[in-house]
């Protein structure tokens, strides 16, 4: 039976980056250098970032690779390191405006293709707002925003009014690590990626739960990359911590987070069936979404495999590989079929 198949969970740049750095007079930005045909350096200044395919910026390659792949929709949000959080409010404004015109034209031009998520300034909760309300207003149904913003983390006071924004407009959220904690420590063996990236998002779902966001605003529809991170396996000890110190724990929120599983949603991102299981446990098929992290190395190398050769019933699958991203991003099948 061939389900509609929708992944939640992919990135994508432009082809063409401006020069960020002469334009704004300072460093730290992202541009691509195309050396080759169909393959690019993306470099922060004069440091390389990592290697990329045409299929990272070309919608047509990207449509061909999903035909093979058998997914029929996917949501685009930009690369994390483009979120640049740490410049200037009015510059970040800048570039998140170019990243989301670019996204939205690729979902005008491929409506049954491709959905769009925004990128947000959110150094500057009341920047960040206006351009959310721009985002819907181009199209996007949501945004993808960092795991913590410079010294904020999500449960911090100044982005709950992004927060309500997102809820009273309806749009999504999907939360991706980015800029990992410790990783100063981390040099070799790419453990930002393997260590700090699933702590980063425990770090996330924590703030958001402790900190009373998704207690406040019931609403909101919130995503979380990678499967959750480290947070899933790790739901018995925060408990623990809950029950046993909430002098310490339970300072802003008196509810015990176990409550909160159900209220969020996670990719599949997690590269073991026993893990998919285990997530599709304890927080619901249909909390559970497609998710590949496409088109990097890191992700699932053919979107939806893991899903698909998972021995769940027909309606499990039909929830993970499209209905549970359906409900988070509040569209309706019809739309893509």
């Amino acid at each position: 039976m061939n389900h509609l198949c929708i992944d939640i969970h992919t990135h994508i740049l432009p082809e063409h980056i401006p020069n960020w750095k002469k334009k704004f007079g300072y460093g730290g930005f992202i541009h691509l250098e195309h050396h080759k045909p169909c393959c690019a350096r993306m470099m922060q200044d004069d440091k390389f970032f990592r290697e990329v395919e045409d299929n990272c910026w070309s919608a047509e390659k990207r449509m061909q690779e999903c035909d093979q792949h058998q997914v029929h929709v996917q949501v685009l949000s930009t690369v994390p390191v483009m979120f640049s959080y740490w410049a200037k409010a009015q510059d970040c404004l800048e570039l998140s405006m170019f990243l989301n015109d670019h996204i939205a034209e690729i979902v005008q031009r491929y409506p049954k293709r491709f959905i769009g998520l925004g990128t947000l300034p959110l150094q500057a909760p009341d920047l960040a707002i206006k351009e959310l309300e721009r985002c819907k207003k181009i199209g996007l149904v949501g945004v993808q925003i960092g795991s913590h913003v410079n010294e904020w983390n999500l449960n911090d006071p100044n982005l709950f009014p992004v927060f309500q924004a997102c809820a009273e407009l309806g749009m999504s959220v999907f939360v991706h690590p980015w800029e990992m904690m410790g990783q100063e420590k981390m040099q070799r063996y790419w453990l930002p990626w393997l260590v700090g990236m699933p702590a980063e998002t425990s770090l996330a779902i924590c703030s958001m739960i402790f900190g009373g966001v998704f207690e406040r605003l019931p609403n909101l529809r919130v995503a979380f990359a990678h499967g959750g991170g480290s947070f899933p396996a790790t739901i018995g000890r925060i408990e623990h911590g809950y029950q046993c110190r909430p002098d310490l724990v339970a300072i802003d929120n008196p509810v015990n987070p176990r409550n909160y599983l159900g209220k969020f949603y996670l990719d599949s991102l997690v590269h073991e069936p026993k893990m998919l299981e285990f997530i599709v446990d304890l927080v619901g098929a249909n909390r559970v979404a497609l998710g590949s992290d496409y088109p990097f190395p890191l992700g699932e190398n053919v979107p939806g495999s893991l899903i698909r050769d998972m021995k769940f019933d027909a309606a499990t699958k039909e929830l993970l590989l499209s209905g549970t991203a359906l409900e988070w991003l509040d569209l309706k099948r019809e739309k893509f079929v």
